[in-house]
């Protein structure tokens, strides 16, 4: 959908400062206000106003026109998706200028996992976050079917809707696989999740995807930072694989939430070993995108099965109880006279 300019420029008070919400690889975002579209909120990513960095610290200064040449690649990718739930909604740009995108109000699973507040809520439940690392994997796995590599997947670009559902966002450094091949970038990514085999442009894959989710499964099961230089080793894949070499998997998860009673265990090994292949420094033993959602569905119905005995034990116990009941009446009434059994 192409939107006017002037109306988006509208919708966010002028850019007003007061209407940033975030910031992206090359970009900022601004709440906006559709009038004419029933006062709808909606997310505006425009390019920052000033030179600015890419994810990595150590990259060169970005021009305004290499701002505006990657906000028009990534206008690009986001409309050539058709829909997925887990993944942010592209609404439409103005004069690939400005891009629009679904409004997303309860922040970054980042914000969920490691900042505290009294407007945070409690970090979510175990259930909750095998369910969120199912949904991201399914956005990872989506997007390699289309041909799309992220290459910025991070607790950051998780965003959370009204309803709490996980969607995949920010898709600044994502590339097509058919352009890369005929016009190689230069590798790019977040310290603590870029992938270190990811070394040159031809060295990427979807294997490098693969790598930054695991550091993120690593994140939700531990709710330990990928990157927190108060510990040693500042790396959480560093600090996890070890510990899940040597089997030490209570020492990993983390954060309450249930991930510690017994029904989890055999989940939490699951997991933690999945995490682990993914992070692995040698790329071709890396699971693929598919195989991730696959296990983490299964890492999902897992505690569910092994409580079902206790549910079918209790179901049956009161089926018995009502039965007895039932027997009980039926020699207690007699012509005339009834007894009531409560």
């Amino acid at each position: 959908m192409e939107f006017d300019y002037e109306k988006l420029v509208s919708a966010t008070d002028g850019f007003s400062p007061s209407r940033l919400i975030g910031k992206g690889s090359h970009g900022y975002v601004y709440e906006g206000l559709l009038h004419e579209e029933h006062n709808r909120v909606v997310a505006i990513k425009t390019p920052s106003l000033s030179l600015s960095r890419s994810s990595q610290p150590s990259s060169p200064l970005i021009t305004k026109t290499e701002q505006m040449k990657k906000l028009e690649d990534e206008i690009k990718i986001m409309s050539s998706l058709p829909y997925n739930p887990h993944v942010l909604t592209f609404l439409g740009h103005a004069e690939k200028r400005l891009m629009v995108v679904e409004y997303m109000p309860n922040g970054s699973l980042h914000q969920l996992l490691h900042v505290s507040s009294s407007a945070t809520p409690p970090r979510p439940t175990w259930l909750k976050r095998i369910e969120i690392a199912l949904k991201i994997a399914r956005a990872v796995h989506f997007l390699h079917e289309q041909g799309i590599l992220h290459r910025d997947i991070k607790s950051d670009n998780i965003l959370f809707d009204s309803s709490w559902e996980p969607k995949l966002a920010d898709f600044g450094l994502a590339v097509d696989l058919v352009a890369e091949k005929k016009a190689p970038t230069a590798p790019a990514g977040t310290i603590g999740y870029l992938d270190p085999s990811y070394t040159s442009p031809e060295k990427l894959s979807a294997k490098t995807d693969v790598y930054s989710y695991g550091v993120v499964l690593l994140e939700i099961v531990s709710c330990r930072k990928a990157i927190d230089v108060s510990r040693s080793p500042a790396s959480i894949v560093d600090w996890a694989v070890p510990l899940i070499e040597e089997g030490k998997i209570g020492e990993i998860c983390g954060g309450g939430g249930g991930g510690g009673s017994g029904v989890f265990v055999e989940t939490n090994l699951r997991l933690l070993r999945m995490a682990a292949r993914c992070v692995s420094s040698d790329v071709e033993s890396r699971p693929s995108s598919g195989e991730i959602a696959a296990e983490m569905v299964a890492c999902l119905t897992e505690p569910v099965r092994r409580s079902l005995p206790l549910w079918i034990s209790f179901f049956r116990g009161v089926v018995k109880l009502k039965r007895r009941k039932k027997r009980l009446r039926e020699r207690m009434t007699w012509p005339g006279q009834t007894c009531r059994v409560r």
